[in-house]
């Protein structure tokens, strides 16, 4: 990361705290690290993106429905999963400083390194190495691939290393009143599987007929090791997932749907297209046929943000295994090449997954900015401005009656009344204008609406736009709809 990028980085987090957005967790007894808090606006644009993305997904499309599974699952879920003996990384150990770092991520720290130094060859070179080598779990070549670039430990400074081992990242926990007796649990890793195991609950309840989707958001834990860079990567994390299930033989053409639908999702926010790209996995999961990743530019690099994975039929096939109960569709549709039913078959399954968080982080660090304004006199002014998507902001209006007397406040209120039940306004008689003004871009308010003397004789207000900063009179009747049709 370069020296700018990580002071605007800094900027975000420490913005982040002073106004509500993210606070650290239990910080009187000097946090817990890698778990945050969410303040008042912090939830509020969490709460805006989480939404968003169900309403996409479950309004917008008429053969998907959401469920909310629980977090705790029966322990044979996970084996069949996978997680109890694959969801592991590897991980080294710096002998001197007793610190513990994910091996890929050493790897690619190493590589941002050579980039900043105008290697972008190397640096290339480097990542494709490593692929390669994690490809086929080589961990004697990772290692050796570590010591051969004298890749050292941040705290100690030295590259006196461990040798690479897996490291499990569940949480386990007992179920039950006595712990002797407890059965050992595990706090879900990811929603997905309680999405696989509802499948039949779903089609069959909601009458779903294939190709159909289960959307679910919820919380997810996993005991990263190495967390880092804010809420980027934590231990107790929201994801927002959709299984898609499909007949086999089409889930290429469903993945490659899926990969425009979901970056036309972000766009739709208005975020920019060149700060996105999308990065194909070298390395597929032993149950993939195809899974890629959007990435997005924060300010410390391309980072994953959303996958897109097709999953086949492992994840189905694998529950009907372990729990003797069969998982499978009768599909009544025709195929064109036998003039039969498709009958009986255990669908694929293509996968949308995106982490709230990263989404939530995502969104600070488009919106941030430190302004400099001109001034009239040849001076300059400043701000910083939260330029948030109007339709995810936390306060879509701020109302700001001029004075605390002469019936403005009673003014003001009315129009609260008016519009609260419509959108999230924000309320505020205290300081002058200015500085009331310069509070709501910090926050990312898009639309603030000034009450002055002048409306008590022609009901005209000031209502002021954020991002431009112009400010012009409309009828007081008329700032409900402009906000509504600004979020819409």
């Amino acid at each position: 990361m370069s020296t700018l990028s990580e002071n605007n980085f800094q900027a975000i987090i420490s913005h982040a705290k002073e106004y509500g957005f993210v606070f650290p967790s239990s910080e009187i007894y000097d946090g817990l690290s890698a778990v945050y808090d969410y303040g008042p606006n912090g939830s509020e644009l969490k709460k805006n993106i989480r939404d968003y993305w169900w309403k996409s997904m479950t309004q917008m499309h008429d053969n998907i429905v959401g469920i909310d599974a629980a977090i705790f699952m029966h322990p044979t879920t996970w084996k069949a999963s996978g997680h109890v003996d694959n969801f592991s990384d590897p991980m080294i150990d710096n002998k001197d400083s007793k610190k513990r770092y994910r091996v890929d991520h050493l790897i690619e720290a190493k590589a941002d390194q050579l980039r900043e130094q105008g290697q972008e060859i190397a640096a290339d070179a480097l990542i494709a190495q490593m692929d390669v080598l994690l490809s086929a779990d080589d961990y004697a070549g990772l290692k050796q691939l570590i010591e051969d670039h004298k890749i050292v430990c941040a705290v100690s400074g030295t590259g006196n290393w461990t040798d690479i081992r897996q490291f499990n990242l569940m949480f386990s926990t007992q179920l039950g009143s006595v712990a002797e007796d407890a059965d050992t649990i595990y706090l879900r890793p990811e929603t997905a599987q309680g999405i696989f195991v509802n499948f039949l609950n779903v089609q069959k309840t909601a009458r779903m007929k294939i190709p159909f989707g289960i959307a679910q958001t919820g919380k997810a834990f996993r005991n990263e090791i190495v967390a880092r860079q804010f809420i980027f990567r934590m231990r107790e994390f929201e994801q927002m997932e959709m299984q898609f299930f499909v007949r086999p033989g089409t889930q290429m053409q469903w993945y490659n749907y899926w990969k425009e639908e979901r970056l036309n999702w972000h766009l739709s926010l208005g975020l920019p297209r060149e700060k996105y790209r999308y990065h194909d996995h070298v390395k597929l999961a032993h149950y993939a046929d195809a899974a890629l990743d959007i990435e997005f530019e924060f300010p410390f690099g391309f980072k994953e943000v959303e996958g897109i994975h097709s999953r086949t039929d492992f994840d189905l096939k694998s529950h009907q295994e372990f729990s003797k109960k069969k998982q499978q569709y009768f599909d009544n549709d025709i195929d064109e090449t036998t003039g039969k039913p498709y009958g009986n078959y255990i669908p694929y399954v293509v996968e949308t997954s995106i982490g709230l968080d990263r989404m939530f982080l995502l969104i600070l660090s488009n919106a941030y900015e430190e302004e400099v304004i001109p001034k009239e006199d040849g001076t300059t002014d400043s701000r910083v401005v939260m330029r948030i998507p109007a339709k995810i902001a936390p306060n879509k209006l701020a109302i700001l009656p001029l004075v605390k007397k002469d019936g403005l406040p009673e003014i003001a209120r009315q129009l609260m009344d008016e519009c609260k039940s419509s959108f999230k306004c924000f309320y505020e008689e205290k300081d002058a204008i200015g500085k009331r003004y310069r509070r709501q871009d910090a926050i990312g308010t898009p639309f603030c609406v000034t009450i002055d003397h002048q409306t008590k004789e022609d009901n005209m207000v000031t209502i002021r736009h954020r991002d431009s900063m112009k400010q012009e009179r409309i009828p007081l009747s008329e700032v409900k709809q402009l906000v509504l049709n600004a979020i819409s």
